[in-house]
This record gives C-alpha cells, structure tokens and sequence, in this order.
C-alpha cells in the first residue's frame, strides 16, 4: 500500500470542502471495498477522509411516511430495523443476501451504492481496464465473460455493478441526498444515481468531484409482497449471477429490478406493467436490448427462472 495523509471532518459540508481542496482523496468509513483496492493498488488516493464520526449513522421517519437512512448506517443495522423488515422486506432481504456478517457490520450504507465493479479483469493490474485506467481498453471483451454484463453494456466496458442492496433501493424508487463542497444539496433519484458505462466505463455514479453522499431516502411503504432471490456459484459470500428484486401487489401489479446483468442496477418501468403477464413477459422486456456473450447468454434465461420462481411464491 502507497503512503498517505489522513484527516477527521466534523461535518458533511467540511467533508466536501475538504475532498474539493484535494482531488487525489477519498472518503473513507467502513472501508471494507477501498481498502482492498488500496492493498492491491488499484486506487491509490494520496490523502483519505475520514467521516465515521459524522452524525449520519440514524434511520429516521419522514413527513411523507418513509424512512431517511444515514449514510453512515452499517448494514447490519439497516437490515435488522424493525421498519425496514416491516415495509421494506426486500431491503432486508437484499442485505443480508450481501457479503458476510464481518463485513455488513463495517459495511455502510453510503459505501455499498459505491462499491466498485469486481470484475477479475479490473481487479487484475496486468490486464487493460478501461474503468481503472480510462483508455486502456478492455480486456473482459472477448476474454472469459461468465460474471459481465448481458445488457447496457459498451464497447469500453462489460462490467456488472455487485451491489445487492442497490437493487432493492432501485425497485423501492429511493432517493440519495448529498452536499456539493459550496454547501449546496441535492437529490438524486436512484434510477438515475448509478450510470451506464458508455465511453467513460471510470465514471460510476453521477455524483460530482468532491460530493458527498448524507443519506438515502425511502419513500412512503407500497406495501405488496416482496422478495429478492440471489444465484450465485455459492450459497454465501458470492457475487450475484443473477439476482431479482420483486415487489408484487394482490391486483397483480408489480415491479421487477435485476442484478447481477448490468453496470448499475436494471428496471424499466415498461417491464413492470408486464408482470401480469409472467416472468418471460418481463423479461422480454427487460433484456430487449440483451448482448450477450457464448459465456453468459445462460444468466437470460436464469433471469426469466429465478423471476418465474419469485412470482410463483408471492402469489402463492
């Protein structure tokens, strides 16, 4: 690991400003991704942040009837609040499907949405990787493609976003609030928060230089069924292959977010209106636009599956 300066921050505002006055830094909280990273010199920022000691570790209720969490709330802790298993199963569920107890205890809120791809091609420094070092190439195309993505992918980059969280937050529609280094706030719809790799596969997410994220909201509980199921070459510790977040109501409505097949995580509002229909409608729907490799053209039909089984169970 390189050398490099450390500092504390009292505020998400000083936060900002300070990560503003030095490009070459990172937050730092859980650390249990940017650390690893660090090790293996694949980010090497030169000066870290640290915000553990911001305020910004409360899940609170909202005016609307939702929920603000921290970005600071450790999964475990967001997993296991009575509110959250109550009207956001999926959520819970989704947690607790990610990484292991260790690591969802240092593991924040913040942190998950902005993990890092774990493609072994971005993770291996001897081979071209367009997200660690922009202009490279890629050399996940045309190499071995079993993890990558099938849909929204580029021709800069294959990757998938490993977040299992994030894909609970993106059917439950919730929002990220952040702060620029001017003090300003804002929010970002989820649907909008994670980017599609395009020519610029480095950028992952629309926050700004220097913007921090304070917390995620969820809007008021739609209530229905909810569930996330997770294939995976394992039954712990594994990157999704697949994953599905559903949410089905009596009348038969829904919505339907998939990981594991995409840089961010993958919804289309055209897809919900076809769960009536059954898992092939949705997923007609859904992977329109599919591209994918002789390694992973089997996660399109392990998609319509594990949707099929999920709507099985939540009409019981």
């Amino acid at each position: 690991m390189k050398p490099f300066t450390y500092e504390r921050v009292g505020s998400p505002a000083e936060a900002a400003e300070a990560a503003a006055r030095r490009p070459d830094a990172r937050f730092i909280a859980g650390g249990t991704n940017l650390l690893d990273l660090m090790k293996l010199q694949i980010e090497a920022p030169a000066h870290l942040i640290d915000v553990n000691g911001l305020a910004l570790d409360k899940i609170e209720a909202t005016p609307e009837g939702g929920l603000r969490i921290g970005a600071l709330v450790r999964n475990t802790d967001l997993a296991a609040d009575p509110r959250v298993r109550r009207d956001y199963g999926v959520l819970t569920r989704a947690l607790l499907a990610g990484a292991s107890g260790q690591l969802r205890n240092r593991a924040t809120t913040a942190g998950n949405l902005l993990q890092r791809t774990r493609c072994p091609y971005f993770y291996d420094t001897n081979m071209a990787c367009n997200k660690r070092r922009p202009g490279s190439g890629c050399s996940a195309i045309g190499g071995v493609t079993r993890q990558h993505a099938v849909v929204g992918a580029s021709d800069a980059c294959i990757a998938t976003h490993p977040s299992d969280m994030a894909v609970a937050m993106r059917v439950l529609d919730a929002t990220v609030e952040t702060v620029k280094p001017q003090g300003a706030t804002r929010t970002v719809p989820i649907a909008e928060f994670h980017r599609l790799p395009g020519d610029t596969p480095h950028v992952d997410s629309a926050l700004e230089a220097g913007e921090f994220i304070t917390a995620v909201t969820l809007p008021k509980p739609v209530g229905g069924s909810q569930h996330y199921r997770k294939v995976r070459d394992r039954a712990s510790y594994a990157f999704a292959l697949v994953s599905v977040a559903a949410i089905v109501q009596p009348d038969g409505s829904g919505r339907v977010a998939l990981g594991g097949v995409a840089h961010k995580p993958w919804r289309m509002e055209a897809a919900d209106a076809a769960i009536a229909g059954g898992a092939s409608a949705v997923t007609a729907r859904l992977f329109a636009e599919a591209k994918p490799t002789e390694h992973n053209a089997f996660k399109l039909p392990l998609a319509e599956r594990a949707l099929s089984s999920v709507l099985a169970e939540a009409r019981g």
